[in-house]
């Protein structure tokens, strides 16, 4: 067998395999320089220091926040990254009342993904009406203009924005 594995070695080598296979290396690491999409990557900047945080659940941590109908959990990750991101579960304060939470707006942020832990919730986005159940997740491109329109009574979702402070702008 052994003698076997190097005779087709051996073969490959007189056959060229050798250069094939230093060809075939030199792509990879031109791969890496440009990335997949044949651009070459931005400039890395230094990033944030950033700790380790735990935020156990505790009902009690919800307070006032950006709108009124909601109460925030924040989970200690704008602190524990400097900055570069914000976490906090939102809990929707019944009944919704579409007058109040009805107000079309903004986000000026580089990222925003929502997880619905509990209930649903309905929302205009540019147009398209859509509502998200439990475990729906969504992802809210930069200034994407939108609306709530309503909401279940037992509403919480997950929020992951960056950066950790940013202008919400009302239309």
């Amino acid at each position: 067998m052994a003698k076997a594995k190097r005779m087709r070695s051996t073969k490959a080598k007189a056959q060229g395999g050798r250069a094939i296979h230093s060809r075939l290396r030199a792509k990879p690491s031109a791969r890496r320089r440009v990335g997949a999409t044949g651009h070459k990557p931005a400039a890395k900047r230094a990033p944030k220091k950033q700790r380790f945080v735990v935020s156990h659940h505790d009902p009690n941590a919800f307070k006032a926040g950006l709108r009124r109908y909601a109460q925030y959990r924040d989970l200690g990750i704008a602190a524990a990254t400097n900055g570069l991101a914000r976490a906090h579960v939102i809990k929707m304060i019944p009944p919704c009342d579409p007058a109040e939470v009805s107000k079309r707006h903004y986000h000026d942020v580089d990222f925003q993904m929502v997880y619905v832990l509990r209930g649903w919730i309905k929302g205009e986005y540019e147009g398209e009406v859509v509502t998200m159940r439990e475990g729906s997740c969504w992802l809210q491109p930069p200034k994407i203009k939108h609306t709530v329109l309503d909401y279940s009574d037992d509403c919480e979702l997950l929020e992951v924005i960056l950066p950790a402070d940013f202008e919400t702008v009302e239309l």
